[in-house]
């Protein structure tokens, strides 16, 4: 993949995170089939990379699950309920503690009517929710109109209902009633049409302000990096650098060839650890790793690897692939010439290495699967890649260097042990997953925190010189790294202590199990929205003289509850939406229904606007341009923005200084 096709895709996906915040990913298609006095009705979604539908049947206090209602039947009886036949996938949800369902790709649905007489009419509602690994879509519904009266058909027997969206265009809206309560104490208040203007171009202006690099794909390419620098430092990769650049710069008379060797045998390893990274997401594609990732088998599976390559690491025993294979690849590379011999060189190192990098490539992977991204993986081990070639190309570019690159010995041992350690913790996640998924309780938030703390103290000790394994020499002195090492294993043990009793532990959030699976929790401060409503919030600010954060958000929205859990905990943020700023909080799927239901045109379909939930949907639509949630905006006194849209980021740093920096503009 050349440069510039590489540069390309990025600018495109990040184009597309800022430009376009209408999602648009289940399309649905409804279709009849009759035969004589039956039909049976067809409903086809299909479901972009990434997303997934939920089920017809879903536990309480879960997200919205898919349902079909039948508002109009003319000379027609539902024979049964709605069946599906495609394959429904069950995960357990750690956010919402219940065991969900959902369809990935596509999903049919199939409702058989008696037809009792001519014309027949069938016409309802579908309602659903989508989401993917970062943001979820309100609860949408959909018309369909099913009839053979030629007279009263617009469509053909086989009915489109969705469109491609874009930037969504209202053609015609009626304006949205005021619904006041008088909970707060503030006086009713007429609220002009300005309230309700769009600000999609304004929030588009903000938004290109913003730098286009996709923040999440560099990161991944930042920790394949960081991976493969680790790697470069174990005893399966570090004694091989020296030996591969003397062979490539002797076996040549001529020492520029020799230097050009070396260099594409860095390219090479590049390209085969950038092959396997884009065939494993062809094969299995995105969506599929995601899942994956997630499947509480899976989990089982790799805690036991993990903790089998940890085992291996304290010196245990030896993991190697079959000798057989690597010797097979030198004869092939020995009889070979030019860069076909380099490749086949390359390859010999990816299989010799195995035992050290699998772990680090396996974890990597595992990690950027759940983003849902299709260039993740290739990203991932492209990073690896780079780290792991690079020493390869130097040292044959400055031969000198040679000599003063630290000799093989113990060290290497430790660094391999280290490794052990920090496996064995990684460990401790995906067995907490499939706790979860299984309900065992066995591993509770406490009892993960508590086995942390040991083994980080375990390592400090190690480090120390205080702990030996087989294969360890005894330490006569304690070196700086080293102690300096221990001295930051020891204090992140520490840290974790206070979680015992409750504390967030922010820099572990996203290993260590909920904090509701902790049996003692002393911990109170959580951020809650003193509104609901738009209209009563927007006047309790403007009577405050406050900005407002405008938090559009769901009672389905898992990250929507990690947001406020792992973010607005911050002590810096909790002080900004509490103190500077009026939060109001509305929930795109709030089934209290309105006063007065009115009607909306939308992209040429008219719809009904019944609920609170609705309401709030609509006016992240018509206003804001956006669908999903979590999506934050904040707002003058006049309802424009003072910035562009914030949304599902886990990072505080960058919540307190999108806070801050619309504060400034008020």
């Amino acid at each position: 993949m050349s440069k510039k096709i590489l540069l390309s895709i990025l600018l495109t996906i990040s184009s597309l995170s800022l430009f376009s915040q209408i999602y648009d990913p289940i399309k649905w298609t409804v279709s009849s089939d009759e035969d004589g006095k039956t039909v049976e009705l067809k409903f086809d979604a299909t479901i972009d990379k990434g997303w997934h539908l939920y089920g017809m049947s879903l536990p309480e206090n879960g997200p919205r699950p898919t349902s079909f209602k039948f508002e109009t039947l003319e000379n027609a009886t539902l024979v049964g309920n709605v069946t599906s036949t495609s394959n429904l996938i069950r995960q357990y949800d750690d956010m919402f503690e219940l065991e969900l369902n959902w369809y990935a790709q596509s999903a049919s649905f199939s409702q058989k009517v008696n037809i009792t007489g001519k014309p027949y009419r069938i016409a309802g509602t579908i309602e659903f929710m989508g989401c993917n690994g970062e943001t979820c879509l309100p609860p949408i519904k959909i018309p369909f109109d099913i009839t053979n009266d030629k007279e009263k058909s617009t469509t053909t027997d086989t009915k489109i209902i969705t469109k491609e969206a874009k930037n969504q265009t209202i053609t015609s809206i009626e304006p949205l009633p005021v619904i006041l309560s008088d909970t707060t104490g503030v006086e009713k208040a007429e609220i002009t049409n300005d309230l309700y203007a769009p600000v999609i171009t304004e929030l588009q202006a903000f938004n290109s302000e913003i730098k286009t690099t996709n923040t999440s794909l560099w990161m991944i390419f930042i920790l394949g990096l960081l991976g493969g620098f680790v790697a470069l430092f174990t005893p399966c990769v570090w004694p091989i650098i020296p030996m591969t650049v003397s062979f490539f710069l002797k076996r040549s008379n001529n020492k520029r060839k020799g230097r050009r060797d070396a260099i594409l045998y860095g390219i090479s390893i590049i390209v085969i650890y950038l092959v396997l990274g884009l065939l494993i997401t062809l094969i299995f594609g995105a969506s599929a790793l995601n899942s994956l990732a997630t499947n509480a088998f899976f989990n089982l599976f790799f805690f036991a690897l993990l903790v089998l390559f940890a085992v291996s690491f304290f010196g245990a025993f030896e993991l190697t692939l079959p000798a057989s294979w690597s010797s097979k690849l030198d004869q092939k590379a020995e009889k070979t010439s030019g860069i076909l011999s380099i490749l086949l060189m390359s390859f010999t190192l990816v299989l010799v290495s195995f035992s050290c990098t699998g772990p680090i490539i396996g974890t990597l992977l595992v990690e950027v699967s759940t983003t849902g991204s299709l260039l993740a993986p290739a990203i991932g081990m492209f990073g690896f890649a780079v780290a792991l070639a690079l020493p390869f190309s130097l040292f044959a570019l400055f031969p000198s260097w040679l000599k003063s690159m630290p000799k093989s010995g113990g060290w290497l041992n430790s660094v391999k042990v280290v490794l052990g350690f920090l496996e064995l913790a990684l460990a401790l996640k995906f067995l907490s997953v499939a706790d979860l998924a299984y309900g065992w309780g066995i591993l509770d938030r406490e009892v993960f925190i508590v086995l942390w703390i040991t083994i980080f103290a375990l390592l400090g000790f190690y480090l120390l010189g205080k702990l030996l394994l087989p294969h360890d020499d005894k330490l006569e002195r304690i070196s700086v790294s080293r102690l300096l090492m221990a001295l930051v294993s020891f204090s992140f043990a520490i840290y974790m202590i206070p979680g015992l009793w409750g504390a967030p532990l922010k820099a572990i959030s996203a290993f260590a199990p909920p904090l509701s699976t902790q049996d003692f929790n002393l911990y109170t401060n959580e951020v809650h929205s003193a509104f609901d409503d738009f209209e009563i919030g927007m006047r309790y600010a403007e009577d405050k003289q406050k900005p407002v954060v405008l938090d559009f958000s769901g009672y389905g929205c898992v990250n929507c509850r990690k947001m406020e859990a792992a973010v607005w905990s911050d002590s810096r943020v909790a002080s900004l939406l509490q103190d500077d700023y009026v939060l109001i909080t509305l929930f795109v799927d709030d089934k209290t229904p309105l006063a007065k239901p009115f009607i909306i045109e939308e992209n040429g379909t008219k719809r009904t606007i019944e609920t609170i939930g609705d309401r709030n949907s609509y006016l992240q639509r018509h206003k804001f341009g956006a669908n999903a949630q979590p999506f934050y905006v904040v707002l003058n006194n006049s309802g424009k923005p003072l910035s562009g849209s914030f949304s599902f980021d886990e990072n505080p740093d960058n919540l307190v200084k999108f806070l801050e920096d619309a504060l400034k503009q008020y």
